[in-house]
């Protein structure tokens, strides 16, 4: 049976927005008045079986954990905040897990047992998911503030403030930390000072993540294009009209990237020729696509406000499998071996066989899933709306 708790003024917030979509820069929730770098670096970021440090587990968004899962899981514990809402998705690194709320608190948990390690509070919550490296872990809230802090303690090392709510998680390139405002601003800043570095400007609102592949940045923006930025400059290479907004972050395997948007087309586009190379509509009708796809050889995998997980072969654009949950799916998922995982707003969290899209195992919570997973050192940490992280690992 499912619990219900008050909704706190910053879930309210958050369901207002939620259900405009892409808003115009005008209509802020809150506002304050050299060579192209090779691959392998481009994959420092990639997450090991040991770390999930960014939204989509590596730089470039693919939503692949190199972790392994127990075919039997259960929760290993609970974290859970009083009236506390959570939409953010969590970061594992060194035993840890990072994770903030909507109310304006930000959690350091011990990845063992969910132990509270540290605690940093902020005026208004956060949306946007923990970035982690080299011992520094970066976050932007609703009011526009990004902030750095220290892993060991939760001490603020700077901040930086831009002029309108920050949804888009951070990603790195070189000694950079570079994330999006809904101030329709791409940052690039100093990773140990926060001094900016260089700015891009689009014409309505970030939302998503920026993906990074070589030297290259890509935006899908809420103006109807996909950007692709040079990141030693901030100057824009190219771009390719989406014909519709999304915040949904661009998942890059090879020379394509994947995403959907708010009108319910997915798009495969070639970012090395700047062209769409196929579209998906969504049979089930034209429902936003919110969610952020995985991508692997054999598949792309994302979720759809029409109730539906969509797995497409990532060549071709054909439909592989559906799969229907009982509510909106706006979480992302994330491929592990075999299986796809991903939340739902019915609350529950499924594992899908990754060749059928048959359900194999599920868990049913008291909240609704709008945060993804993060899965690292055989465990995976999700978050729910009714303020409760879950932690599951092998059945004992």
């Amino acid at each position: 049976m499912s619990t219900t708790y008050p909704l706190s003024l910053a879930l309210l917030a958050i369901a207002i927005l939620s259900a405009n979509g892409c808003l115009m820069p005008s209509e802020p929730v809150s506002a304050k008045s050299a060579s192209t770098r090779s691959t392998a670096e481009g994959e420092r970021e990639r997450s090991d079986e040991s770390s999930w440090p960014l939204f989509r587990g590596d730089a470039q968004s693919t939503g692949v954990s190199n972790s392994s899962l127990s075919e039997r899981l259960e929760v290993h514990w609970t974290f859970e905040v009083d009236q506390g809402a959570f939409e953010s998705t969590a970061a594992i690194v060194d035993q840890r897990v990072y994770v903030g709320d909507l109310d304006g608190n930000f959690y350091a948990l011990a990845l063992k047992d969910g132990k509270k390690l540290w605690e940093y509070s902020v005026e208004i919550g956060f949306v946007a998911s923990p970035s982690v490296r080299d011992g520094l872990l970066y976050i932007g809230d609703i009011d526009g503030q990004f902030y750095c802090l220290n892993v060991e303690n939760g001490e603020l090392e700077w901040d930086f403030s831009t002029d309108a709510e920050i949804n888009s998680s951070a990603n790195f390139f070189g000694k950079n930390v570079l994330f999006g405002s809904q101030d329709a601003i791409l940052y690039c800043l100093d990773a140990k000072t926060g001094e900016l570095v260089w700015k891009h400007e689009v014409e309505d609102q970030i939302r998503c993540t920026p993906t990074i592949v070589e030297n290259r940045a890509f935006l899908a923006g809420c103006d109807g294009r996909l950007h692709i930025v040079d990141l030693h400059d901030g100057n824009e290479l190219a771009t390719v009209e989406i014909g519709g907004p999304t915040g949904s972050t661009p998942a890059v395997n090879g020379d394509f990237a994947y995403f959907g948007t708010e009108a319910g087309t997915f798009y495969r586009v070639d970012w090395r020729n700047a062209e769409t190379s196929w579209t998906f509509e969504d049979p089930a009708g034209t429902q936003s696509i919110r969610s952020s796809a995985a991508v692997t050889s054999d598949l792309v995998v994302f979720g759809s406000r029409s109730k539906r997980v969509y797995a497409l072969d990532p060549k071709t654009g054909q439909q592989l499998w559906a799969f229907a949950a009982h509510q909106r799916v706006d979480s992302s998922p994330v491929v592990v071996g075999q299986r796809v995982f991903v939340g739902s707003a019915d609350g529950r969290l499924y594992a899908l066989d990754v060749n059928t899209g048959k359900e194999v195992w599920s868990f049913e919570s008291g909240g609704e899933f709008g945060s993804s997973p993060a899965v690292a050192q055989q465990r995976l940490v999700i978050a729910s709306d009714n303020g409760i992280v879950y932690c599951f690992g092998e059945a004992r």
